[in-house]
């Protein structure tokens, strides 16, 4: 029989988390903690990528009072009205008193729960070093010998990952140092280059990736933005579960991109 969930003071886990990510430390694109405030009290998480109405209602049909993602609301540049779907998603979570918490770069930058940590351990790359602002990108190796060429990694990844990379570059290139940085880190591409990767490894890919990829000679894997994203949050969401006795649930909502 499942234990029953213990009840913690909604300050106690905003403050875990402020500490825990360093989140007065960085700079972001939008506000990283309680971005909707419900309960004061929680005891049951749902965690997800994306604050997406989907996500919302499974929460509400969890019974969940806190949900934890790593894309939550109010970007830097968007429309400030709540109106739309952000109107009827905010609606839901109030409604039913369901905390928002949000944690964007912080969270990548993790060295433990991190996206980046965490897609290189789920991937099983041995990291050596890191690079890029912040230290953001991730520099490592690969000690499998069924995989020795960038076209076999790409075959690799899939398979872990679930989801078909595009592979820009010669796919015979050989696997020497792997460089990865999750979501839309594309443009670290020539970051990764100058710390010595031969192949870089991220979640999109925009235009003029194909050309830095071909002209730096090396290989660039465009993994899904979603696909790269989805370890962080629940290796987060499990050490919330194992520090304070709350229940953890974390939920996938497909996207390919």
């Amino acid at each position: 029989m499942e234990a029953a969930a213990l009840s913690v003071d909604r300050r106690i886990i905003v403050q875990f988390l402020a500490d825990e990510l360093k989140v007065s430390a960085i700079q972001d694109y939008c506000p990283n903690g309680l971005q909707v405030e419900g309960a004061a009290q929680v005891s049951s998480i749902v965690s997800g990528v994306t604050a997406s109405q989907a996500l919302i209602d499974m929460a509400i049909e969890l019974k969940a009072d806190t949900l934890l993602v790593h894309h939550g609301y109010f970007w830097r540049g968007e429309d400030a009205v709540i109106t739309g779907l952000k109107r009827n998603r905010i609606k839901k979570l109030l409604a039913h008193d369901i905390n928002l918490l949000a944690y964007h770069l912080p969270l990548d930058l993790h060295p433990e729960v991190g996206n980046n940590a965490q897609l290189g351990r789920v991937l099983g790359f041995t990291p050596t070093d890191r690079f890029g602002e912040h230290g953001l990108g991730w520099l490592g190796t690969l000690a499998d010998p069924e995989v020795a060429t960038a076209g076999q990694l790409a075959d690799y990844v899939e398979k872990v990952l679930g989801r078909k990379p595009l592979l820009v570059g010669d796919p015979f290139l050989p696997v020497g140092m792997v460089g990865w940085c999750s979501g839309a880190a594309q443009d670290m591409i020539a970051d990764a280059v100058n710390a010595g990767a031969s192949i870089y490894l991220s979640g999109e890919i925009s235009e003029q990736t194909v050309h830095e990829a071909r002209e730096n000679g090396i290989a660039y894997l465009a993994c899904g933005h979603h696909a790269t994203e989805r370890y962080g949050i629940q290796a987060l969401g499990n050490l919330l579960a194992e520090k304070y006795g709350v229940r953890h649930t974390f939920i996938d909502i497909d996207n390919p991109a």
